[in-house]
């Protein structure tokens, strides 16, 4: 058993280049598979459903998302198209220089003005089983926390086209392989220190052990600093394309604040869990923000409007 390990470990040693090379690329194509081909993979996951086929996007809307591409200064609208998705806020995937483009999913209660609830009060929404009564305080308070003014609407669909138009998805997916090849890294510098490179294979083991765990805490720590660098940049973006788009972005999480302090109300425990009472979603660990604050990216648009002002 010991000689096969053996074996096996100098078989490694002897190929270990081309294998993380091998491996890396492997983990950043499977990151970027439904980037790629958005169309047959992130829209059917996130398409919205009418009466048993696809809805389609209101022509309000429509002009809307083209509006917003003319504003933010995309001169070809071919690599951007959207869709009508599920959900309260716009979700977008691909990349704009591939040729699939990049697809952005707007929901419906971006049909809705303050006049006119219909895209929201036509659906049905379950909270711990029981349906959301629209009419109640909790329900009035929710439905008005999914209306956004045509200015936060922008915002909205603003930053997803600004998160896409800078690459944002090949900074996500090169995370990954980029800690896993800093596993290695790791290996041969402990080896290298400790001189275990001909020391005994269970050290050596331990080395790899720990390297591993280096390259884990790494990826977590790196996957939330570049999450967060790319929801800022791209509230930036889409703050600075008028001073209207920057107030909107203010309403916009705002809004988003206020609806998850109602579903907290509503879910009890486990909204209670899932909420913080600000608004803001807790972290999935104590590792892992996991999600950039919605406070602070409300009060990184304030700054933005500040200093415009000064």
């Amino acid at each position: 058993m010991a000689s096969r390990l053996l074996k096996f470990s100098r078989l490694l040693l002897k190929y270990r280049t081309p294998l993380i090379i091998a491996s890396c690329g492997g983990v950043f194509t499977v990151n970027m598979v439904y980037h790629v081909l958005p169309d047959v993979s992130y829209r059917r996951l996130y398409q919205a459903w009418y009466k048993g086929e696809p809805a389609t996007l209101s022509e309000k809307l429509q002009e809307l998302f083209q509006q917003v591409l003319k504003d933010y200064g995309i001169s070809s609208t071919n690599h951007f198209s959207a869709f009508a998705s599920f959900g309260f806020h716009p979700v977008g995937a691909g990349v704009p220089w591939l040729p699939a483009g990049a697809q952005i999913g707007i929901p419906a209660n971006f049909n809705s003005t303050a006049d006119d609830s219909g895209g929201i009060t036509n659906r049905s929404i379950f909270i711990n089983g029981e349906t959301v009564d629209w009419s109640s305080e909790a329900g009035s308070a929710l439905k008005e926390a999914l209306v956004f003014s045509p200015e936060a609407q922008k915002f909205a669909i603003a930053r997803e086209v600004a998160r896409l138009q800078n690459g944002a998805p090949v900074v996500s997916a090169a995370v990954a392989p980029f800690c896993l090849g800093g596993v290695w890294v790791y290996s041969v510098v402990l080896k290298q220190v400790f001189g275990l490179h001909t020391g005994p294979l269970l050290l050596r083991g331990a080395a790899n052990a720990l390297a591993m765990g280096l390259g884990a805490i790494s990826y977590i720590l790196t996957s939330d600093a570049v999450s967060h660098w790319i929801d800022c940049s791209s509230d930036r973006c889409a703050a600075g394309v008028s001073r209207d788009y920057a107030k909107g972005g203010v309403e916009f999480y705002d809004k988003i604040l206020s609806r998850n302090k109602t579903l907290r109300s509503l879910m009890g425990q486990k909204g209670e869990k899932m909420y913080a009472a600000s608004g803001n979603l807790f972290p999935a660990n104590l590792l892992q923000l996991k999600h950039t604050p919605y406070t602070s990216r409300r009060d990184g648009i304030l700054a933005l409007l500040k200093v415009e002002k000064v």
